[in-house]
Formats: C-alpha cells, structure tokens, sequence
C-alpha cells in the first residue's frame, strides 16, 4: 500500500508542491513501512518519512532542513496527559503558547494560542496539508489573541492524529495568509489495519474537574492492499473546576458606591462585609467549566493504479460548554425586578450562566494523477464552524424596568437566546510540479477560496435596551451575512546546487475581493559543512488578510471598569457609518518580513541539536481598539461625532502598529542511553524572546489623535507583548525498560508583565517565573494492553505575582501607609483590588499567567490495541 507523504514539501524545501509530488510519487513507500512507523526504531524511516511517529527517543526537529520543523508523535501527544490537542502542544513546542482564561463568556470554547507571540491568526493550520476553517468567533475580552480568530485545533479528537508537524517560519509564499508565524500541519492515521480503544478518566487535586472520555480508532483495507479507511470516535466530558477567591469587601465599596446618587461607601462597605460573612467568594464560580465533546473523524485513500489515487477526511465536532459570569451581588444589583428571589422569596443576587454550543466541521476530497510528465494534486475543501450561546438565570434590566413602568407590555424573560456567529470557506487546490533535471525540481499551484462570515441574532430581549446582563445578545440590525472571494497563484524551484548547497525559492500572488491584492516571496537555503554540521537560512515577505470578523463584527459587549463596575459599550464594525465618522480607515493586509538563521548539528545518530533566530516585523497590525469615550468637552469634535451617531463609547479594528518579534529556538535531544538495564531518551527545548514590541508610534485616526485619545492603551499594548513569557524551556527525560516507560518533563515559564486596565500607570504588575513538573508512567499490561497515569504540575506549582514600581511614583504607592478613611485601604490594597477584581479571582483573571491556574491534576487512560 502506499503512503503519504502530506508535509515533505516543507521538511525537504518549504514548498507546497514537493507536497504534492511526494504524494503522487508515494510509490516507493510500502505497507512494510507504513506498519513499522508506529514503534520501529526511526532513523531508516526518517530518511523517507522524517520521523517514525510514536517511536520513543525520535528526534523531534529536523537538522538538515533549510526552515526549523518540529515533529511530534501521536505517542508523544499521549504522554502530556492533557485532554485537548492544544494543551499537549503547550508542553511539547517551545515556541507553543496557550492559556485558560477562568471568565470570558465565549472564549471559554476554545484558547486562544499562538507561536512565537504572535497570536492566533497569525498561525496557518492544516490537516494533511489542507488548509483547515477559521473559527467563527473572535475574541473580544481581556485575553490573549485579543481581536482575532485561529482554527479550532482542540476540536479534533487526538486519537486520530499520527503526528503534528509544526514549521516555526513564515510561510506566506507557500500557502496564503495566515502563515506569518508559522504552519501546524496535522497528520492524520493511514493504518489499513488494527485500531484501539483508549478510556480516559482524571480529575484536580481538589476533587473537582473530574473527566472521562471513551475513544475508538480503527483502520481498514480497501480493496486489498489498494487503499484504507480509517477512522476515530471520541467522547468525553469534564466537569466544572472552580478556583474562587475571598472577596474583599472594601474594594467592593469603593467600586459599587455612587455616592451622587445616594448610595455612600459606607451603606455599600456595610453590605459587602454582611454578605461575604456568609458567601466569602461572593458567589463567584470560576476556573474551568464544565465540557462535554463529540468528535468524529476518518481519512482515506484508494489507488486506481500506480500513478492514480483519490484521497479523502473529513471531521465534525460538537462541543458544549457551561460557565458562569460574576455573580451579582445584591449590592451590586441592588433589585433582581422579582424575577430571580430565592425560594424564600429573599434576594440574595444571582449568578448568570452561560451556555455556548460549536459545532466545527472539515471535509476534504481530492486526487493525485500523473499528467503527461507532471506531478499533479487536485482537491476541494469545505470547512465551517458555528457558535450559538445562550444565557440563563438573568434579565434583561431595561427591559424589566420599562415593563414595570407600562413602557412595553411584555417582561423580561430569565433565560435568553443570545444569537451566535458563523463561518464556512470552500478552498479549491490544484498542484504540479516536475523533476526538471536531477537537480532542480520546479513547482507550481493554484488556490481558490470563498468565505462565508455572518453574526446570527439572538432573540430581541437578548439585545433590548442594554441588552441581557452579562452577555448581550446580537441585535438583527448587527446581524447579517458577508462573504468574500480570493484566488492566489504560487511558484518555484528547488536547486541543489551541489551534493551540500540547496536553494529554494518561491513566489506568490494573492487577489481578494475586499480589499486588494498581495505578492509575497520566499526564499530559503541550506549548506552542509560536514556530516554533522548543517547551516540554514531563510528570507521572506507575507501577508495576512483581514478575516470577515474583523471587518464585520458589530455588538455591544459587557466589560469591568474598575470603579465603575460592569458596563456595556459598542463594538462598531470597519465599514459602518458610525466609523466613518470616527476617521476610521478601511482594513488592510498586514504585511511581514521575516528572516531565520539557523544552525543543525548531529555528532551521531544518537544526539541532534538544533538553534534558530527568527527576526519577524509586522507592519499595519491589526488591532481591536480600546474604548474611545468623549472628552467631555460639547464642542470638541470627537464628541459632537460620538453623540451624532449616538454612542457612548466605541471600539473597532484598525491597523493600528508596526511590531517586532525576535527570539531564539533551540532543541537538543540525546537518545538510547544505557541506564539500569534499559535505555534513557534527554530532550532539551525552549524560546528565548530578545525583542516583543510595538515599534514606532501608534497609528491614531486624525479625529481621535486630535481628541488626545489613542486606540492602543497601556493594558492591550501589555497584553500582545510584555504578557508573554520572556522565555520557555522543556527538559524532559524518558527511560524505558522492558514493558515500562516513565517520562519526566520541566517547563519553566519565563517572567511576564502587566499593566491592569484602571492601574496605576507608574506600578505593573509582574508574574515570576515558574517550573511545571509533569510525571507519566506507562505500563504495558500485555502486548495489545497498555495502562497509563499522570501527575500534572505535580508539585502543585500556581501563577504568583508582584507589583514592580516603573519609578519613583510608583515606588512611593507600594510604600504608602496612609488608610483611606472612606474605604479603609492603603494604596497598595486599592492596587491589588484592581489585579484581583477584589479577590474574586484567587489568582488573577488573565495578567500575563501563562499556564493552567487549577493546580495539580490526575489522568489516567487505559488502551486496548487489536
């Protein structure tokens, strides 16, 4: 049976076409291989296939390429005992970064991530070298990734996966937008035979998040040796874990009092401290909710003849997830209108929840031909991904107010339909490519792709007035479809120059319906100066389109304002009038230059190393505006705008920033170390950031620059750069003995930096750096049973945190002891307040943590092979 061979063209020159034609030339790959990939030994088979997935002591990144690639094994994936794909890549890439945020409505469906700082968007994945669909929400809160969208990687279930292969280099030139930071290209199973079954349990250290999960994966031949089958089941479902802090109830009156409107500090300090004697987390529930999954997927392949196959996968996901807003205090809302009284008929507050539902599905469908003397790989692509969300246990205050006072004749309802988002792309490929000579290989390929964007409404009490409280729903007016077309052409060659010297180079253009077009190139060397020595290097332009969300997105939202409580303000879109008014440009492309250096080094076949320096400037960032508010001043011309298109205050997306991202990846391993009768595996990897950072000035729109007011503040410019770790290393060791395998893995997260909306602008907040331990045994019960357990962050080890004064000023807070005699806090507890939203957040809520907040944690799996 042949094999693909999905990522060849980047680990052999970083060009989609040797894609291609390795797939189409897969002829000389047999089953005897395919068979051997999951435990041979893996230096014969990485000749040919890179890595041999699963094998132990495999070298994860590639020497002797021209672009750094990282592969890791579905084995590999098992060990990290995490229970979506994300968070296994989180403890296995160095450049990988993702993190739970505890309350942040409907990005609690899917992390955020990033390679390199980068953000979501600016990461391409793939699933057998297909480009896979966008995510349809994008994120709006506090968190990271903050004004974008990425593709939903947790959603495909891990017992499919034969191996993830991560290209840490722009790839622009190669596939289209996205590929600023780099590719994740995500390999399915191919066996034509056998399967397992994996059941999966765990829980936290507290007892709580407690999962299970049953998963089936098989393989089967189709027509004889002609071709397979294969396919995956998964289900699972986590419960909630909840990390509530002690309230502070002095903060609580200073953010809650209005003492204008005869409600002082000290009735509200009074009320706070009755209440958190009886409910000291103020009712608060956050950490991770509650999930439950479905996922479904299968790849195939049949071979016509020897130089003709058609290829197929495809994969539906359906996923919940349960979580809760801040409860509302009876001080906070002093009066729930009657409609949510405990059953004593008291009121005590109450918490909203929120539900949110995706459903996330890819297909793909193709065929690789000989035509004339070419290589060729046609395929078509459907992807989408729908969200809908739905709020319970609240109200719609307006409307419940203007009910009671005979405005309208129907009340506001207790449970809401919020409406949701959507998005589908259909993507048309088509590849050739030809050996010219023995040394130059020539490649070239078209795409065409069509998207499909469009906020769904929710019904009308979701958005009356200010909508439900805590998630307003989508109103009809700011719910509507879009769309858009682009098509891009790309072509190069690869030259071995000579046995040692390699140059590939690559050019593309893209044309988009919206908003222009692009011309991107690639180029990208490698020079061997010995059998263990390889040098490499690469050069490059891209792009990033702006996705349909970015241009479309129209809500209003609810956020904390320190001292003001939770308010709503409006998300207007880039092409709608009240932007306009704001002088706000139409979105362009961002555009990168990118730039790696890179050094290999391989003694024997036992120890590889690897050291990389990328250099990657961003220019026309893209951001998700902060609030632009009125000045106050009537004839100010920012405000006569504001209130002429009548809005409180307004965020939007702009491209706002030029940023520069520089850093250091390195990767060692050394494998088959005799120790105690068995053999000893040591990798070493990590990310060192020299430079994350806006350069330049911000790019104000004239109205708003004039106003003295910017669309980048201190807590989203922390947010993209000084939150993210300083650095990132893994150093894990795995010995095995006889049916035995234990593995120890340390990542040490780097310090971070933040700067709290409302804080004081002379302190910031400064998280200290932090090792996780994670330990797995692994036991083969029988040749065909193995049992698995692991520790997670077995030490218990959680985000810690300090105030750094930025000068004097800020020293002179940290030092005050002067009380305020209104609320009873030294400056320094005001500060803290505002970190911790008053100790609700035992921790923090997202500051610049970058691992999970729940502690330690248990899982254990058992697999049956057959």
């Amino acid at each position: 049976m042949k094999k693909n061979f999905p990522f060849a063209a980047l680990l052999l020159s970083a060009s989609p076409y040797v894609l291609a034609q390795a797939q189409a030339t897969a002829v000389a790959q047999t089953a005897a291989v395919q068979s051997a990939a999951a435990d041979a030994t893996p230096d014969d088979i990485q000749k040919v296939v890179i890595v041999s997935t699963g094998s132990r002591g495999a070298q994860r990144t590639m020497v002797d390429t021209p672009v750094p690639i990282d592969i890791i094994g579905a084995r590999d994936l098992g060990k990290t005992g995490q229970a979506t794909l994300d968070k296994s890549l989180q403890f296995r890439v160095p450049s990988f970064n993702t993190v739970q945020t505890p309350v942040n409505d409907a990005t609690s469906l899917l992390d955020p991530y990033e390679i390199r700082n980068m953000g979501p968007s600016r990461v391409l994945i793939l699933v057998n070298g297909k480009r896979k669909n966008s995510s349809a929400l994008i994120y709006t809160q506090t968190s990271p990734g903050r004004g974008e969208s990425g593709a939903d990687i947790s959603a495909i279930p891990v017992d499919a996966i034969k191996r993830i292969e991560v290209l840490r280099d722009g790839a622009s030139a190669q596939y289209g937008s996205d590929a600023i930071a780099g590719v994740v290209n995500i390999i399915l199973k191919d066996n034509a035979e056998g399967g397992s079954a994996t059941v999966r349990t765990g829980m936290t250290h507290q007892s709580d998040g407690k999962m299970g999960g049953v998963s089936l994966n098989q393989g089967l031949p189709l027509g004889g040796d002609r071709g397979f089958f294969n396919y995956t089941v998964d289900v699972s479902k986590v419960n909630l874990s909840n990390r509530p802090g002690v309230v502070d109830p002095r903060g609580e009156a200073s953010d809650f009092s209005d003492p204008a409107n005869g409600v002082p500090v000290s009735a509200v300090l009074a009320a706070a401290q009755a209440f958190v004697k009886t409910h000291p987390d103020a009712g608060n529930i956050n950490g991770s909710p509650a999930t439950s999954a479905a996922k479904a997927e299968f790849n195939t392949r049949y071979d016509l003849s020897d130089t003709t196959s058609l290829y197929g996968n495809a994969a539906y996901v359906n996923k919940k997830v349960h979580s809760f807003a801040n409860y509302r205090t009876p001080y906070w809302r002093p009066t729930d209108y009657g409609l949510l009284h405990s059953p004593q008929n008291t009121y005590v507050g109450y918490v909203p929840t929120f539900v949110g539902t995706l459903d996330d599905y890819n297909a793909t469908g193709g065929t690789k031909f000989m035509l004339g003397d070419w290589n060729a790989d046609v395929s078509l692509t459907y992807g989408g991904n729908k969200q809908t969300y739905a709020v319970s246990n609240s109200l719609n205050r307006d409307m419940q107010k203007d009910y009671l006072a005979h405005i309208i004749s129907t009340p506001s309802p207790t449970s809401f339909d919020a409406g949701g988002v959507k998005f589908s792309h259909w993507v048309l490929n088509g590849d050739v490519s030809k050996q010219l000579n023995k040394d130059v290989n020539f490649y070239a390929g078209t795409e065409l792709r069509h998207e499909n964007y469009e906020t769904l409404a929710g019904e009308p009490a979701s958005y009356y007035g200010s909508g439900a409280d805590s998630y307003a729903g989508n109103s009809d007016k700011n719910s509507f479809p879009s769309s858009r077309s682009n098509y891009g052409a790309y072509a190069g060659a690869t030259w071995d120059i000579s046995p040692v010297f390699l140059i590939d180079a690559t050019g593309r253009y893209e044309k988009y319906t919206d908003f222009g077009s692009a011309f991107v190139w690639k180029t990208s060397t490698r020079y061997k100066l010995n059998e263990q020595v390889t040098l490499r290097a690469s050069a490059s332009t891209g792009f990033r389109a702006p996705s349909l969300a970015q241009i479309y997105t129209q809500k209003a939202q609810y956020s904390f304002v320190p001292g003001s409580g939770i308010q709503v303000s409006g998300l207007v879109n880039n092409v709608s009038s009240a932007a306009a008014s704001l002088q706000v440009p139409k979105l362009k492309a961002e555009k990168s230059n990118n730039i790696t250096l890179g050094l290999g080094f391989k003694p024997d076949n036992n120890t590889s190393i690897t050291l990389d320096y990328y250099n990657i400037k961003v220019k026309d960032r893209i951001i998700l505006s902060t609030e632009i508010k009125p000045t106050g001043d009537p004839a100010n011309p920012l405000d006569a705008q504001l209130g002429a298109a009548g809005i409180v205050s307004a965020s939007f997306f702009v491209n706002a920033l030029t940023s520069r991202t520089e850093g250091l990846d390195y990767v060692a391993s050394r494998k088959n170390i005799p120790f105690a009768d068995g053999k000893v595996t040591l990798n070493l990897s990590g990310n060192l950031s020299l430079k994350n950072e806006r350069e330049g000035a911000v790019n104000n729109p004239g109205l708003i620059a004039s106003a003295g007011q910017s669309v980048l503040n201190a807590t989203t410019e922390a947010l993209m750069f000084t939150s993210r770790p300083k650095f990132k290393t893994i150093v894990g060791a795995d010995w095995d003995y006889k049916q035995l395998n234990l593995s120890l893995n340390n990542t040490v997260f780097g310090p971070t930096h933040f700067r709290n909306a409302g804080m004081d602008e002379n302190l910031e907040v400064a998280f200290k750096t932090k090792m996780v331990t994670d330990f797995a045994v692994t036991y083969a019960l029988t040749p065909s049973t193995t049992l698995s357990f692991n520790i997670n962050n077995m030490f218990n080890t959680a985000p810690s945190w300090h105030f750094n004064a930025r000068n004097a000023k800020g020293q002179a807070i940290l030092d005050s002891k002067v009380v305020d005699p209104t609320t009873g806090m030294t400056p320094y507890d005001a500060q803290t307040n505002l970190v911790t939203f008053n100790g609700r957040y035992s921790m923090v809520t997202y500051d610049g943590s970058q691992f999970s907040q729940l502690g330690r944690t248990f899982a254990a799996s058992l697999n049956y092979r057959f």
